[in-house]
């Protein structure tokens, strides 16, 4: 990870300037640049993972125009040998020089093109004006607000932006900015036929494959997403839990690699799920694995510091993130792993245990319009910022644009768990290669918190039982109008985050939580546990 931020305000002293970057140091702690422009400031923290010597270091110039970027830009290399048949000549082996020769040939155009996860600014010193944009599933971050004279000011995290701007808010995914409009360039929730907002009207705008086809075309774009994802000059690890995702990854990655990975797992001192489960994978893949076991004052104490990570007050967040920053944590001071690959987003695409629930194909796609639409604000946040606060960087091969863009398309029909297990189709494209243990390939799923120890939510939620008496939690909870807080434990996360985010509780759309309106999924509490179909996933 790096963290960027610009600030269109050429007046700003540049020592103010360089407090706001020094808030996300973490993200980037190899190296810091601040560069003054005609139309402001341009800043960076480095965490060096391509191109390792101090020429990648960023901002790049050329020809006037300047640009950062917090991002992996893959397939860059086969673009940086056609740059330079065009004459231009590259000073390192950072990916993203590329981007200032890409623009001065394509101008906005370019983003389209890209393929990768990232979040940049560039300063146009012609037209002086800055452009912004970010990945079509905002697997990077990018805020953004107005100080309060109407200067923009573009950052990598809302910290960077706190007692700055009145209103801080996330750059939308698969946009980008220019002239005061956020512009789409891509919208991985479409089809190529038609927009999924028009599922109702229309039976033929999916794809006539084959089931064969399909688990085919999955497993094939899935094994290329997770190969790009492997290329880096920086040390790579793996999170594995244990569950079906991750496994996939790790199973993957070792079939690719020519020594053993380097997997890591956590779970709770009494009665942790996934560790046995992590253990057989990585016995199997014959991975290098390390676990770690916390306490519950390990998660009491973690708390807050995720919190004010996370800059959120979600409860599913919040439960799921304590584990990965804990592990992430014990990564970043124990092995000089620097890149973290991870099993995110399949949920969102393929299915979470509550879609089992949906009561027809064009809801079950409607809520996976939803849920990756509104997906950096939840799980990639999560992996993002466990992972970069402990000056890592995340990957995640199942947001590859190609992976997602054709699982977006798949006739949902086909989706819809009516084979007795979640997520059929992915196991099925996977059967064949035998990657992982077939047990765990067809092991249901158990949410990342309860994976952890049940204990951990247990925990939680006790902890915020203590904290306040019921008249103290009516009282205190209903000065939040929006997202108004419904349990202790909401009250608590939402306090804790009001001590670091005053006022920015938009940040956030609302509570991820199942789709309440569908039968079996009107539950007062995120856990899949609550679930009537939790069965043995938690076991």
């Amino acid at each position: 990870m790096c963290a960027i931020i610009t600030y269109a305000r050429s007046d700003l002293s540049q020592s103010f300037f360089e407090e706001m970057l020094a808030k996300t140091i973490s993200r980037g702690p190899d190296m810091s640049r601040v560069q003054k422009v005609r139309g402001g400031y341009i800043g960076f923290n480095r965490l060096s993972i391509m191109g390792l010597t101090e020429s990648g270091m960023q901002p790049f110039n050329l020809n006037g125009n300047t640009v950062v970027c917090n991002g992996e830009l893959y397939g860059f290399k086969a673009l940086k040998k056609y740059l330079e048949g065009l004459g231009y000549s590259f000073k390192s082996e950072s990916d993203c020089e590329i981007l200032l020769p890409l623009y001065e040939k394509l101008g906005t155009k370019m983003f389209a093109l890209l393929d990768a996860e990232f979040a940049c600014v560039i300063y146009d010193g012609e037209k002086d004006k800055f452009i912004a944009a970010r990945d079509p599933i905002g697997i990077r971050p990018l805020y953004y607000g107005y100080d309060s004279d109407g200067y923009i000011v573009f950052a990598s995290e809302p910290k960077n932006l706190v007692g700055v701007c009145n209103k801080i808010k996330p750059f939308p995914p698969g946009h980008y900015y220019e002239d005061g409009k956020f512009v789409c360039y891509r919208d991985v929730t479409k089809t190529k036929e038609l927009s999924m907002s028009d599922v109702q009207n229309s039976e033929d705008i999916y794809r006539k494959e084959s089931l064969e086809d399909i688990t085919k075309n999955i497993h094939d774009k899935l094994f290329r997403g997770i190969q790009k994802r492997l290329d880096a000059d920086a040390p790579v690890g793996f999170l594995l839990s244990g569950g079906l995702d991750s496994s996939l990854v790790c199973g993957v990655a070792a079939k690719l690699s020519d020594k053993p990975i380097e997997t890591f797992a956590i779970g709770m001192d009494i009665d942790a799920i996934d560790l046995k489960y992590a253990r057989e994978v990585a016995d199997y893949i014959h991975s290098n694995h390390h676990e770690v076991i916390i306490t519950k004052d390990d998660v009491i104490n973690a708390l807050e510091p995720v919190i004010e990570a996370l800059g959120t007050y979600d409860i599913t967040t919040i439960r799921a993130s304590i584990g990965m920053y804990l592990l992430c944590k014990w990564i970043h001071e124990n092995t000089d792993i620097k890149v973290i690959l991870t099993g995110e987003i399949s949920d969102e695409l393929l299915g979470y245990k509550y879609t089992d629930f949906a009561p027809s194909a064009e809801a079950f796609q409607k809520e996976a319009v939803k849920r990756i639409s509104q997906i950096h604000m939840y799980d990639v946040l999560r992996a993002d910022r466990c992972i970069s606060v402990n000056s890592l960087e995340a990957r995640v091969p199942f947001g590859d644009l190609d992976f997602a863009s054709y699982v977006m398309g798949i006739d949902p029909e086909r989706k819809l768990n009516t084979y007795g297990i979640g997520k059929y189709l992915l196991r099925k494209a996977f059967e064949e290669d035998q990657v992982i243990p077939h047990s765990i390939l067809m092991r249901e799923k158990a949410a990342f918190s309860d994976a952890v120890g049940h204990s951990l939510r247990d925990d939680l939620m006790d902890h915020a039982d203590k904290t306040y008496t019921y008249a103290e939690y009516e009282i205190a909870r209903k000065k939040y109008t929006h997202a108004t807080p419904f349990t202790k434990e909401s009250l608590l996360y939402r306090e804790i985050f009001e001590k670091y985010y005053p006022g920015q509780s938009e940040m956030v759309v609302d509570f991820w939580m199942p789709n309440k309106s569908w039968k079996g999924c009107n539950v007062t509490d995120p856990s899949a546990r609550v679930l009537s179909n939790y069965g043995a996933s938690g076991e």
